[in-house]
């Protein structure tokens, strides 16, 4: 049985719609974090080695790292079509778009809202208005993240940019492609789903 280690309101919830997309069972772990307000602690039954959601277990496999969890699902479940099998020439765009969100985009995020400066060259990420060149360029030229069809990499990058598409970290960056995007993602079904489920029942 597949378990998701899990807070509400948190980046785990995208990983809720991720299973409800796969449509197997599953069961949740509610642990509590550390939050941004400063609410929240460390909760000493959560297995993550820094006290962070989410966390997958699957029998005897423990995965964390939301790329890592994404990709270890559209592979163990490719019944669910959430990702190119080994051997599809379209699995490249998936590995990159994967890679490249958790590699490039979040950093130039949090870059961006801590006011950090990222240094050209230097750094492994690239500020938030490049980065948002790109990924804009990109769902104009297709209708998702990785190409033509929806994939587990959607879940983080509609996901994420749900939570904050009236962010002013967005800007001028907010374009009509990516509300069409996050909007027809956002519609999905099993989306729906996740977010009946995303509260904690204590």
């Amino acid at each position: 049985m597949l378990t998701l280690v899990h807070a509400p309101r948190s980046r785990s919830s995208r990983f809720l719609w991720l299973l409800e997309e796969i449509g197997e069972p599953y069961d949740i772990q509610y642990v509590s974090i550390r939050r941004v307000d400063g609410s929240g602690a460390l909760d000493p039954t959560n297995p993550h080695p820094h006290g962070k959601v989410p966390f997958l277990k699957d029998g005897a496999s423990m995965v964390f790292e939301q790329t890592a969890i994404a990709l270890y699902l559209a592979d163990k479940f490719p019944q669910a079509h959430l990702g190119p099998t080994i051997g599809d020439p379209a699995r490249g765009s998936f590995l990159t778009a994967l890679a490249y969100y958790s590699g490039v985009l979040e950093p130039a995020f949090t870059s961006k809202f801590m006011k950090v400066f990222v240094p050209r060259g230097t750094a492994g990420w690239v500020d938030s208005d490049e980065a948002m060149t790109f990924v804009n360029a990109r769902i104009a030229a297709q209708p998702y993240i990785a190409g033509e069809t929806f994939t587990a990499a959607d879940v983080l990058y509609a996901g994420a940019f749900a939570l904050f598409m009236d962010s002013p970290l967005l800007g001028e960056k907010k374009t009509k492609a990516l509300e069409d995007y996050v909007a027809c993602c956002l519609s999905r079904p099993a989306r729906a789903r996740a977010a009946a489920k995303d509260q904690n029942p204590v």
